[in-house]
């Protein structure tokens, strides 16, 4: 089918963007967690999103270069073929040339595919882009998961002095910024990003949880997205979670995913979702001990390029 590229206009092609996915859910990674994704300041640059339609208009790919993941996220309708797919790689190619000289620009650009899913592999290879799940002590791949919310959460007490509890809206916007920005060791995350998805239409306010300390930080979050999943049967997943360093092996990542969970099952989520990285053990371990198992491996592929300087 003949496609051609035009411009990202807003929120109207976001909306757009977010239907594509849900309806082929089972052919992508990221559904349910895409308000955060939408969030992101790689979206301050309308350059940065490529959108390829039918000639009735209709949307049959889209890609976006998402710095502050080092990733590229992509959609593809049933439709799309092998010349739309090359199209997609080579556009997603130029831009991150282009963005060198830029504060997104990027030395490694990264590709997230299902390890079942062959066609995008051989097309990603063609492209330039090499599988980094056996390249020594720097080896990554990562693991979809999934529990069934049928499954019990048990009785996951909080440690003495702490309390779980939702954001304080806005207001509370910038000290979860200077803690994810602690958890994760980068400072991606910026106010602006994290206001917007409190913006978002499909955002839920009791979803997204604070555990405070008792001397008042904020300890550990977990936000917990809700929405659509294959066959239109509501799907939850967790998106972001972490735990401020000195807080780790008090029980709290556990007690804070636990009120997640169980808060998703009251807002109707029939499964629940969370991606992690193979080499993160100890997430992992925390993930399978509360029910959660793997539903698909997920392969991640690298591009490198050269900066100026």
């Amino acid at each position: 089918m003949q496609a051609q590229r035009r411009k990202f206009l807003g929120e109207a092609d976001i909306h757009a963007m977010a239907a594509l996915v849900h309806a082929f859910a089972a052919d992508h990674l990221h559904v349910v967690d895409l308000p955060y994704r939408f969030s992101s300041w790689a979206f301050d640059d309308p350059d940065n999103v490529g959108l390829w339609a039918g000639p009735g208009g209709q949307l049959l790919a889209w890609a976006v270069m998402q710095p502050p993941f080092w990733a590229i996220d992509f959609a593809f309708h049933p439709d799309a073929d092998g010349d739309l797919r090359r199209k997609l790689w080579a556009w997603a190619d130029r831009r991150a040339r282009e963005m060198r000289n830029t504060s997104g620009g990027l030395p490694s650009w990264y590709v997230n595919v299902f390890a079942d899913q062959a066609d995008r592999i051989a097309e990603l290879e063609e492209a330039g882009f090499a599988n980094q799940a056996d390249v020594g002590e720097d080896s990554w791949s990562k693991v979809f998961m999934a529990r069934s919310a049928e499954l019990p959460v048990g009785d996951q007490s909080v440690p003495a002095g702490f309390t779980i509890r939702p954001l304080a809206g806005e207001a509370e916007v910038e000290a979860y910024v200077d803690l994810q920005r602690v958890v994760f060791g980068t400072k991606n995350m910026t106010v602006e990003w994290r206001a917007r998805t409190l913006r978002r239409p499909e955002y839920v306010p009791n979803l997204d949880l604070v555990a405070v300390a008792p001397d008042g930080r904020l300890a550990a979050f977990c936000i917990c997205w809700l929405g659509g999943h294959a066959g239109g049967a509501a799907g939850g997943q967790i998106e972001p979670m972490g735990v401020r360093p000195e807080f780790t092996k008090l029980g709290l990542g556990r007690a804070i995913l636990s009120e997640g969970i169980r808060r998703l099952v009251k807002h109707g989520a029939t499964r629940i979702y969370v991606e992690t990285d193979n080499y993160r053990d100890a997430a992992r371990a925390l993930y399978e001990s509360i029910g959660f198992r793997v539903i698909r491996d997920v392969l991640v592929y690298r591009k490198d390029y050269q900066l100026p300087g």
